[in-house]
């Protein structure tokens, strides 16, 4: 189905206790206020500005419209949700009741009825079957095509494969070592612009390190020779600095520039308090390197003492998505919200998109983790998801194969486990269609140089390759 993102108001049912204000005489009484009007003015400040991100959640008191009216009306006091009654009237918690359940449309769209019962998919563009490219994978992360008619697959577990235009899959010697913990391991893959020539290749992955007894890690990228089935001539071109304990929001992905700049996305790390924000840190950047890991002499940090040159955007959360727009060249991006606030961006020079100062999202506790959704100096993103989709994996729409996708952008969806496809008219999404729905945790998204969408799905990990079928 086709949607849009809409703000919706509602009314949080759950206890939060720390953050919510006692209820004071309505000094407004006779004036009709909106529900909308209702939620921000009493409710907001506990739950969030965006109210669909708040409707993603279990329901402890039932939402039924008379749970929910008996939840605001009486509240929960011992477990800090003040009673509403008398501060806002009969009708207005009625109506505010009516958007609560509105709004929890927005979450059911995405509860797929079944599975599927063949490999034949059937979309308002298109119809496509799916043909099993690779197989016997765990998560295949990263996707890269060769000029033999092959591709490169990483798996997250620590390896990457060559699979031949057969199918038949070759575990690559010379791999890096990864910390494959949490959402760490081997990640993202690209080759060279000039692969013919040169063959080198290019992977992210989680490095380890040991310091003062404990186990660290970070994001690293090592450019390759592929001699055969082998790694040769490694070498270290980015490494995120300072390394970190935690073993989350990674970043990872990987992308050439019509410039033939390479692009590296790295995740805030779980550490939003410092990271995004400060640019004498790499995580929650997005940097623009040389093919050899030089800095570009027009990098906007270049010569400041207190910034790395390597930064090209900084605000990110974890951009687990990057593609090259073929029409404009520039480099898109999507990035996990926490709970809501999924984003698409365009990366622009020395821009700040924000995070975790403005967010559309909430905490996964329930909690604000800002008030604002915009701030002066900040960017705003094209197109933000409520409920979190959780984003991975990016690709334009290009040849002829597909005519009733041309142009689009697809984004796959781990958490509910479908491909995403977004109509695209200039640098705004118009339009949306939930497609492959419960394919499988749906990892990455790329086009081929034969014309084929390729996509990756995890646990248990495959490939496929979607095919067009007469309509």
């Amino acid at each position: 189905m086709l949607r849009y993102t809409i703000g919706m108001a509602f009314v949080a049912v759950f206890a939060l206790s720390s953050f919510l204000a006692e209820p004071a005489p309505n000094s407004n009484q006779g004036k009709a206020k909106t529900a909308r009007e209702n939620y921000e003015t009493y409710c907001a400040s506990c739950h969030g500005e965006k109210v669909e991100a708040f409707v993603d959640r279990k329901w402890k008191h039932g939402n039924a419209k008379n749970d929910l009216i008996t939840s605001v009306t009486n509240g929960y006091t011992d477990l800090g949700m003040p009673a509403w009654k008398g501060v806002m009237t009969d009708k207005e918690i009625d109506e505010l009741a009516d958007l609560i359940l509105v709004s929890l449309k927005n979450v059911d769209q995405y509860k797929f009825a079944s599975k599927p019962t063949s490999n034949v998919f059937a979309s308002e563009g298109m119809t496509v079957k799916l043909d099993t490219v690779a197989s016997g994978l765990k998560s295949p992360w990263g996707l890269t095509f060769l000029p033999d008619g092959g591709m490169l697959v990483t798996d997250r577990a620590g390896d990457v494969y060559r699979v031949d235009k057969a199918g038949q899959k070759t575990k690559l010697s010379g791999v890096p070592a990864v910390v494959a913990e949490g959402q760490g391991g081997m990640l993202d893959v690209e080759i060279h612009p000039n692969f013919a020539k040169n063959q080198f290749i290019y992977l992210s992955y989680s490095v380890p390190k040991e310091e003062g007894g404990e186990k660290l890690a970070t994001t690293a990228v090592m450019r390759a020779k592929l001699s055969g089935n082998a790694l040769t001539e490694p070498k270290v071109i980015f490494e995120a600095l300072p390394y970190s304990k935690t073993r989350h929001h990674y970043g990872s992905r990987l992308a050439f520039d019509k410039s033939g700049y390479l692009y590296v996305t790295v995740g805030d790390r779980g550490n939003e308090k410092e990271n995004p924000q400060s640019l004498s840190r790499d995580a929650g950047k997005v940097h623009r390197l040389h093919d050899d890991g030089r800095i570009p002499k027009d990098n906007p940090f270049v010569g400041k003492s207190d910034a790395h040159a390597s930064v090209f955007s900084y605000g990110h959360r974890n951009p687990q998505g990057m593609a090259v727009n073929p029409n404009t060249g520039a480099v898109w991006t999507h990035e996990h919200g926490p709970r809501g606030g999924d984003e698409i961006n365009i990366v622009r020079k020395s821009a700040n998109y924000g995070w975790p100062v403005i967010c559309y999202g909430i905490n996964y506790d329930g909690k604000p983790i800002t008030s604002l959704t915009a701030k002066e100096g900040m960017e705003q993103p094209l197109t933000y998801w409520l409920p979190s989709i959780g984003p991975s994996g990016m690709a334009f729409v290009t040849g002829n194969k597909y005519p009733g996708w041309a142009g689009n952008l697809m984004v796959g969806s781990l958490r509910f486990q479908y491909l995403n496809r977004c109509v695209i008219e200039g640098d705004k999404v118009v339009k949306q269609e939930n497609i492959l729905k419960n394919i499988g945790r749906l990892r990455n998204v790329d086009m081929g140089p034969d014309g084929y969408i390729y996509v990756s799905v995890e646990d248990p990990g495959y490939v496929f390759r979607l095919v067009p079928m007469a309509q």
